[in-house]
């Protein structure tokens, strides 16, 4: 598999526990702005309980003093034409003046959640990550949007697991996702395996990112502390 590098050489973020703005938000401040992946809508999944956070709403989780869905809503807002925000409930998020989609089906989480973001998209492609993921940047997801070709889907190989959110998947998912999603509750990986998701290996996304900071969200108090994320 092919190693495929952006324009402006390959990146990478060198850790992720109680990253600076500076390093975390290059993405928003210091990069000029790149033409939209203009077949592409950003999307955040804002639908988890966050039983673990006391039920607060994850993407109002603070990072020097700024919500995470503020910070991937601002760069989504420089990488795609549009934006989609997964929630059953707005009320939280309302505000934020983003596009919002409840999901179609009721109970069947992330992969219901996939399921909404595709139905809702205006284009064939949805890139789709957690409103908890406060290291999201430019350059991989560029370099991973290269990757699409004639896939149906593009998902990372991360420590022997794969990454379905922080991920690219179109919209000729759908006939299978509601294939899968009648019969039962499948996972984010049986969904990547039925409609054939090229995944990339670990070894190509360290060129981009090292430490695999894109994937890291916040599930717990301790995840909270470690990643120097404020629970307000």
């Amino acid at each position: 598999m092919a190693v495929i590098a952006t324009a402006s050489g390959l990146v990478g973020l060198p850790k992720c526990e109680g990253q600076t703005s500076a390093l975390s938000c290059d993405c928003m401040q210091h990069h000029p702005r790149s033409p939209a992946l203009d077949d592409c809508t950003g999307v955040l999944f804002a639908g988890g309980s966050a039983s673990r956070l006391a039920g607060l709403a994850k993407g109002l989780l603070r990072v020097d003093g700024e919500p995470i869905l503020a910070r991937s809503l601002r760069l989504f807002g420089e990488l795609f034409p549009d934006t989609l925000v997964v929630a059953n409930d707005a009320r939280p998020y309302a505000s934020f003046g983003a596009r919002m989609v409840p999901d179609l089906l009721s109970g069947k989480g992330a992969p219901g959640a996939l399921h909404a973001a595709l139905s809702g998209a205006r284009t064939g492609w949805v890139f789709a990550v957690g409103c908890d993921m406060p290291f999201l940047s430019r350059e991989p997801i560029l370099w991973l949007a290269g990757r699409r070709g004639a896939a149906r889907a593009v998902v990372v190989e991360w420590r022997g697991r794969l990454e379905p959110l922080h991920a690219f998947w179109s919209r000729d998912c759908i006939p299978i996702l509601e294939r899968l999603l009648r019969e039962g509750c499948p996972s984010m990986w049986a969904v990547a395996s039925t409609v054939g998701a090229l995944l990339v290996p670990e070894e190509e996304w360290q060129r981009v990112d090292p430490a695999g900071c894109s994937f890291a969200n916040v599930n717990t108090v301790e995840d909270a502390a470690r990643l120097g994320i404020k629970i307000c």
